[in-house]
C-alpha cells in the first residue's frame, strides 16, 4: 500500500504519514488511531501492544477476501495484516477466460516490489511489461511486480494461483 492509499483510506495526510513513517514526528493518539484504521488494524496491534508469540495463525474462515466480481478472478490474502511485514500472500483462482488486473483488483506495486507466483492448478499466461509467459501448474516465476502485469487463464478449466509480494526488494 503506498503512503497515497494510506492517506485516503486513513484521513492522515501524506506529508503526515511520511514524517511519521521517518521518525520525524510522533503522532497523537487520535492521528495513531486513525492510521490503525486506514490499515485495518486495532491501535493495539498497530503499536505492537497485543504481541503474543512469534506465531501468527490465519485460519480458512479468517482470510482477507477480495470483492467479488463477474470476471471470474476470485483471491484472498493468506497472511495477517501485522505492522512491518514486507511481504504477502495470496491465493488467486481464475476460471476460463479470466484475468487478474481488473477494476477492483490488488493496484500496481511500489517500487522495487517482487512477486512470486506458483502456479497450483491449470494453465495461465503472465503478461509483464509487454511479454507473455505460459505456465503450467507447478511452475513457478518470480517478477518485478512494479512493472505493468497481469495474469490470465486461457483454459479449458479452472487455474489458482499463490503469489508473493515482497515489498521494495528488487535488486539493482
Amino acid at each position: 500500500m503506498s503512503l497515497r492509499d494510506l492517506a485516503e483510506r486513513s484521513g492522515v495526510s501524506a506529508p503526515m504519514l511520511s514524517q511519521v513513517e521517518r521518525g520525524e514526528t510522533s503522532p497523537t493518539l487520535q492521528v495513531a488511531t486513525r492510521i490503525a484504521a486506514g490499515l485495518e488494524l486495532r491501535l493495539s496491534q498497530l503499536l505492537r501492544l497485543d504481541e503474543d508469540g512469534a506465531v501468527t495463525i490465519v485460519r480458512r474462515a479468517d482470510r482477507r477476501k477480495g470483492p467479488a466480481g463477474p470476471r471470474g478472478h476470485r483471491y484472498e490474502i493468506l497472511t495477517p495484516p501485522v505492522p512491518g511485514q514486507r511481504a504477502e500472500l495470496s491465493r488467486h483462482a481464475l476460471v476460463a477466460g479470466a484475468a487478474t488486473g481488473g477494476p477492483g483488483d490488488p493496484p500496481m506495486h511500489e517500487p522495487g516490489s517482487r512477486e512470486t507466483a506458483l502456479v497450483e492448478s491449470g494453465r495461465v499466461v503472465l503478461h509483464c511489461d509487454g511479454a507473455a509467459h505460459e505456465l503450467a501448474a507447478g511452475d513457478c516465476v518470480t517478477f518485478d511486480a512494479d512493472l505493468p502485469h497481469h495474469f490470465e487463464n486461457p483454459g479449458p478449466g479452472e487455474a489458482v494461483l499463490l503469489a508473493v509480494l515482497s515489498a521494495g526488494l528488487r535488486r539493482s
